[in-house]
């Protein structure tokens, strides 16, 4: 099905971007011309017909308005694509699933080194600390945490503070995200991990990101839980199993 999508994508974005390199063309002829047809008081014959078009058909408004709608073609275009791939992700159609031994420090340490721009205008305070190593698919659980940690620092919007924990048991390792946003209401919580649902505006997210983490957790024996109250933000808790044979102190 995305192969379907593609392909026709594809077409009409390589035709946008010709589009607009044919437009700019053609608005030199037309500027040229404009130099050339004398002014409204003194044109005659066939420079008065053009002079009465130009009015017309308000070329000041159409000239102003061609670059700004090819470029929201654009970006509508990379936004179906973006869409697309997210699905990709989400039903795993292009994953090769390699797991090996990882630490989760490092994942956290690198995903923040990543989301470094996203994540300047927060008080980012990491204290995760040692963890004893899961067994994983290492770029799946980076984008678990790329997924958290870029909800984390949407809800903090202009200024906020980013926090991450982490622990263990015998079991298990736990790693804890949580932000100092506005929080998440009680009827948005049941729905938080469902696909395609979202809060964000219209055209600022997908509502895939949160359903493909708690997916990727669960193919990992682990899960996600969520936790928030209104105005004092929310808290994201991965928990995933200790890598077998391990030994593990408290």
């Amino acid at each position: 099905m995305a192969h379907e999508i593609n392909n026709p994508l594809g077409y009409v974005n390589s035709n946008l971007h010709t589009l607009a390199d044919y437009m700019n063309a053609l608005l030199r002829i037309v500027e040229a011309y404009e130099q050339a047809v004398p002014t409204s008081d003194a044109a005659s014959g066939p420079f008065a017909r053009v002079v009465a078009l130009r009015n017309e058909l308000d070329l000041g408004f159409i000239k102003e308005d061609i670059g700004p709608m090819l470029s929201e073609s654009k970006e509508g275009i990379s936004r179906v694509k973006q869409i697309v791939q997210a699905l990709r992700d989400f039903s795993g159609v292009d994953a090769i699933r390699a797991s090996k031994e990882a630490d989760i420090s490092q994942a956290i340490e690198t995903t923040i080194s990543l989301l470094a721009n996203e994540l300047r205008h927060c008080d980012v305070r990491n204290d995760i600390g040692e963890l004893p190593r899961v067994e994983c698919v290492p770029a799946e659980l980076g984008r678990v945490f790329m997924s958290l940690l870029l909800n984390a620092a949407q809800a903090v919007e202009t200024h906020g503070v980013v926090r991450i924990r982490g622990g263990h048991d015998s079991d298990q390792v736990w790693v804890e995200i949580a932000d100092s946003g506005k929080g998440i209401a009680p009827e948005v919580l049941p729905h938080i991990f469902d696909p395609f649902f979202t809060t964000k505006p219209l055209g600022k997210g997908t509502g895939l990101g949160l359903s493909i983490a708690h997916g990727l957790v669960s193919m990992h024996r682990g899960r996600i839980e969520v936790a928030s109250e209104l105005g004092r933000g929310a808290r994201f808790t991965v928990y995933l199993p200790v890598l077998r044979g391990q030994a593990v102190s408290s």
